[in-house]
């Protein structure tokens, strides 16, 4: 197999599975003190402030950065077996999720010192939160066509014009770290001339409009850029290197657990009714979802243990992302082809609910962190198939 899809096995650790188990100490007591309930997604629709300052004040985000900069040098695979667990019992991390996630390992990578050190002990202590400024409502996944542009002014600064879409929370967030055109675009090189602005989203001339999704929820929105100044010193990285660098966080965005465990609280819903009612058909369904679960898992394990060695398995990231997306939403469809269990938001039946959710979030899985069809073409090119 091509050197671009192979990965070392993730090493056992000791340190995780310790970590692992406090954190569900943590979870349980949560859940007993009513602090949360558990839902599907919640990655991305479950905000809740307060708990993301507990995880920051125990030391779980920011997990791998330096002490410097407020984190904990702890390994990727601590970190992973925490997100994980927060995961799997559906808890409300999505204020801090993409900044934790990625928005911090790219200014730890790319960023000053200045802006290291004024955001990222922020991060880690579950007080500052980023969303994510790459696609625009003509581009989608395509992003070598995005059209926002950030020319400099007679004082230096940037003035940013355009729209971003997808992004998520961006109304609870803030920090964008946004993909601009910084030069005119060249048809024989789509991928020069972008640059990534770190943005203050209180800045006047942004205007952040809601995008409800199936349930009525609100997480995703339109950003608007119109005649916003942007510091000069706000430049994320090199003028010109947007493409390379948006390459690299999207590594750190395809590849976790949330690409295949946004649907996990159904599953486990699914499989406690399973074990009660011996149900062969249930059964059979389960014991498939739960062998290509396991088989993702170690993808991801040994992606997450590429990353702490300092590769980048882009190519990897992105299959787990086409793949891991896919199976969230045959989650939902096989559970629902064997139970005989109305999908209600209003259900007082806990898989009711939880099925309920997942169908109605079904439609960003395999959208969200680019489309299926982009990643394929991502992976085909990697084995050099076109």
């Amino acid at each position: 197999m091509p050197s671009t899809l192979t990965l070392a096995p993730a090493p056992p650790s000791e340190a995780a599975e310790a970590v692992r188990l406090k954190v569900r100490e943590f979870l349980a007591a949560e859940l007993a003190a009513g602090s949360f309930s558990t839902h599907v997604d919640t990655w991305l629709s479950g905000v809740d402030p307060e708990f993301s300052a507990k995880l920051g004040a125990r030391g779980w985000l920011g997990m791998t950065w330096p002490k410097e900069y407020g984190g904990h040098e702890r390994t990727a695979m601590e970190r992973y077996a925490v997100t994980e667990e927060l995961l799997a019992a559906g808890a409300p991390v999505a204020a801090h999720w993409i900044a934790d996630r990625q928005s911090g390992p790219n200014l730890l990578r790319y960023g000053t010192e200045a802006q290291r050190r004024e955001i990222l002990p922020k991060i880690a202590a579950g007080e500052c939160f980023f969303v994510i400024g790459m696609s625009e409502p003509d581009s989608g996944s395509d992003l070598a066509s995005i059209r926002t542009k950030a020319v400099r002014n007679g004082d230096g600064d940037w003035v940013v014009n355009g729209a971003k879409v997808w992004t998520s929370n961006a109304h609870h967030s803030h920090y964008a770290i946004t993909l601009v055109r910084t030069a005119p675009a060249d048809p024989t090189n789509r991928h020069a001339g972008m640059s990534q602005l770190l943005v203050d989203l209180s800045t006047p001339g942004i205007t952040i409009n809601p995008i409800r999704i199936l349930d009525g929820g609100h997480h995703f929105n339109e950003v608007v850029f119109d005649d916003v100044v942007i510091p000069g010193d706000m430049l994320l990285g090199e003028e010109g290197a947007g493409w390379h660098q948006v390459t690299a966080e999207l590594a750190f965005e395809r590849s976790g657990p949330e690409r295949f465990l946004s649907t996990f609280p159904l599953l486990a819903e699914f499989a406690r009714r399973a074990a009660a009612t011996q149900d062969p058909a249930q059964l059979a369904t389960l014991g498939r979802l739960s062998a290509r679960l396991l088989a993702l898992r170690q993808l991801s394990l040994r992606i997450a243990a590429a990353l702490d060695r300092g590769e980048l398995p882009d190519i990897p990231a992105a299959l787990v992302k086409d793949v891991g997306t896919t199976f969230e939403a045959d989650v939902a469809e096989e559970v629902r082809k064997v139970v005989d269990v109305p999908a209600s938001l209003d259900s007082p039946d806990p898989l009711g609910r939880a099925l309920a959710e997942a169908v109605l979030h079904a439609p960003g899985y395999t959208l969200r962190g680019g489309t299926n069809e982009i990643l394929r073409g991502i992976v085909a090119r990697g084995l050099g198939l076109r």
